[in-house]
């Protein structure tokens, strides 16, 4: 199948817009009362430093590397996000396949890109969404109790392949850009999930993995399985 490369060049991922701009304009306005408010200076340059502190960190949190997976995408499994491993086993899915499959889980901590790609080239077959819990993403149970998302993709071989996005304790949006019957592409953002969060992929069994526990991934570069 042949992949379409978006060239836009995003740096800061528009999921963000309104939260940095809605940000700064609090910390200008708290930041301006706390300079004419006191004489003593003090007390301003220990809300400046603070107020540059945290919004460093939000847009840290909200940037958006430019990436190109530059290989073969045939019967290749990519990690749809930045992350570490926290789970690589064999478990029952019981909202789609209804069958035993391998699950590949990545957890996002709140310093981690929080765009996700597709893992696979593809067609969408299914998109659902799931109200739940806010419970710690790297919990076991948070797969099935957490707020998520799916969204199943059909290889042009043929194989079904699930990516759940998961909400965890701090995250309180999940955005998913799939729709059904698009064709997809590594390369290409599947969503974006706000603040610490997971992204679970659904194999079947019996996908040579390529990662071990622990290992850091980054989305849209690290290849974690082969179908």
């Amino acid at each position: 199948m042949k992949r379409l490369k978006k060239l836009k060049k995003i740096r800061i991922h528009h999921e963000g817009t309104g939260t940095l701009i809605s940000s700064l304009l609090i910390l200008i306005v708290l930041n301006t009362i706390f300079y004419f408010a006191f004489d003593n200076k003090l007390p301003f340059y220990i809300v400046a430093g603070f107020s540059a502190f945290l919004y460093t960190i939000l847009v840290n949190f909200f940037r958006c590397p430019i990436r190109y997976f530059e290989q073969d995408t045939e019967k290749v499994v990519v990690a749809p996000a930045d992350g570490k491993i926290v789970v690589i086993e064999e478990v029952d899915e019981n909202e789609y396949f209804h069958d035993k499959r391998l699950m590949i889980s990545i957890f996002m901590s709140v310093v981690n890109v929080h765009a996700n790609w597709y893992p696979v080239d593809g067609v969408v077959k299914k998109v659902g969404h799931q109200n739940g819990k806010f419970m710690k993403a790297w919990l076991p149970k948070a797969s099935t109790d957490n707020e998520r998302s799916m969204v199943v993709i059909e290889t042009p071989e043929g194989v079904e392949v699930m990516a759940r996005q998961i909400a965890g304790a701090m995250a309180r949006r999940i955005v998913t850009y799939a729709t059904e019957g698009e064709e997809c592409f590594i390369d290409e953002h599947m969503g974006f999930i706000k603040f610490g969060s997971r992204v679970d992929v659904y194999l079947p069994i019996g996908t040579k993995v390529l990662v071990e526990m622990g290992q850091r991934t980054t989305g849209n570069q690290t290849i974690i399985a082969q179908l």
